[in-house]
């Protein structure tokens, strides 16, 4: 995840559901140190993500971008 002054957030995950319009679901993983045990600990966090062609399907690995709104979710 880059998070430089004037550059897009970019995350990758895989695609999970495609079955609505123009929009699929991404799962990222994250890892994460527990702060007691030190042990890592994979967090999972799902986005919705703009498709406008439909071309992403079920199990693909994409790349998504930081942009401005394009719906309420």
């Amino acid at each position: 995840m880059t998070t430089e002054r004037g550059k897009r957030k970019t995350l990758v995950g895989v695609v999970v559901s495609d079955k609505m319009d123009k929009t699929v679901v991404v799962k990222v993983d994250h890892l994460v140190k527990h702060p007691v045990y030190k042990k890592y600990i994979k967090r999972r966090e799902r986005y919705k993500a703009h498709d406008e062609q439909n071309t992403c399907a079920a199990g693909d690995k994409v790349l998504i971008v930081e942009t401005r709104p394009l719906s309420r979710d």
